[in-house]
């Protein structure tokens, strides 16, 4: 699997890596789609021709169509590309793989025809897809999915990073979670991946001075995903949020490139005071299932913060922290580290070690 990933050189314009250094009207106003039903629709982006096929062809193109061994083979030629590094971290070839899963997905089951067709194979280009699929997510009654639509598409156009971003955060969960295989699985139904994209755009707003609408914006992340992340937070590249459910990201705090974060992880302040209060954490950093992070603390690059773990002090580079409150067990040579964001392994640190229960 492609293990591109982003060096402490590539940024975002928030420059993440040197403030840690330092701190130590409702669906039919959208563009009117074409009338067609569901079995056109599959025919329409199976790439079938338009012309009246004759019996014979009918038949033979619906058995071609539904051939498990010939879907098998579109989905391993997929694969194939992905091991073969042709998808670039940054997007290339990204938002075409996406559409022909899209395709793949319809001949598989043609009752999400419409559905794919609405949220991918109508729209040029990712940041489209994005800006449609996030105003339907995050639409209500009084804050409707076509407002939504139209300040989606102006902030992705406004600044294409949000849209590299988005590429690069799917790419991490496509080699970091094993129950995934498809772009469209990302895109469509993992809800961490829709939340941290909401989040930077809701931090774009806030960049830009647009507290009001950005707040709002975490208001419904909140109750659409169950991820409260403040607006102002500093979230890097390549971040997974697995599960997501119960994360909380504070006002102050910072998030570096490829980091993974599982579901119930807080970062957190603690008193009352304004000002810098919330953790840094470094580049390449997992934090485990119900991590919390309390205070200004700064977490190093490569850190492994155990399950369930209270961090209340800095933990240095290479290490990998565990307990209430957490306690440094292992600190490894930086040349000997890989990212634990990447292995996603939560107890290789039990080794050699004799637990009584």
């Amino acid at each position: 699997m492609l293990k591109k990933r982003f060096s402490t050189d590539d940024r975002n314009n928030n420059n993440i890596s040197s403030v840690i250094r330092a701190k130590k009207k409702s669906s039919s106003s959208f563009e009117q789609l074409p009338e067609l039903t569901e079995d056109e629709t599959a025919k329409k982006w199976a790439g079938e021709s338009n012309d009246p096929p004759t019996i014979a062809s009918k038949k033979e193109s619906s058995k071609n169509a539904m051939n498990p061994k010939n879907l098998r083979k579109n989905e391993d030629a997929i694969e194939q590309d992905v091991l073969e590094g042709e998808a670039c971290l940054l997007g290339d070839g990204i938002w075409e793989r996406l559409c022909e899963e899209a395709k793949m997905e319809i001949e598989l089951e043609p009752a999400l025809a419409s559905y794919l067709y609405s949220t991918i194979l109508s729209h040029k280009e990712m940041s489209d897809a994005l800006a449609f699929v996030l105003a339907n997510k995050l639409g209500s009654s009084v804050l409707l999915d076509s407002q939504l639509l139209e300040l989606f598409s102006n902030c992705y156009r406004e600044d294409p990073e949000l849209v590299q971003c988005a590429t690069a955060d799917m790419q991490a969960v496509l080699e970091r979670d094993p129950a995934c295989d498809k772009y469209v699985m990302i895109l469509l139904y993992f809800k961490g991946f829709q939340a941290l994209q909401a989040q930077r755009i809701a931090h774009s707003l806030w960049l830009k001075g647009r507290q009001s609408l950005a707040l709002l914006l975490q208001h419904r992340i909140s109750e659409a995903f169950h991820v409260d992340a403040h607006p102002a937070a500093k979230i890097g590249k390549g971040v997974m949020i697995d599960h997501a459910t119960g994360v909380v990201i504070g006002e102050t705090a910072v998030v570096g490139n490829n980091v993974s974060i599982l579901h119930n992880v807080t970062l957190g302040g603690t008193g009352t005071t304004d000002g810098d209060r919330h953790p840094k954490i470094g580049d390449g950093v997992v934090l485990g299932a119900g991590a919390t992070i309390l205070g200004p603390v700064i977490v190093g690059t490569n850190v492994k913060i155990g399950a369930g773990s209270v961090v209340l002090q800095d933990i240095p580079d290479n290490s990998v922290a565990v307990g209430i409150p957490a306690k440094i067990l292992r600190r490894e040579r930086s040349e000997d580290v890989i990212e634990p964001s990447l292995s996603m392994d939560q107890t290789d640190f039990l080794e050699g070690w004799d637990f009584t229960i």
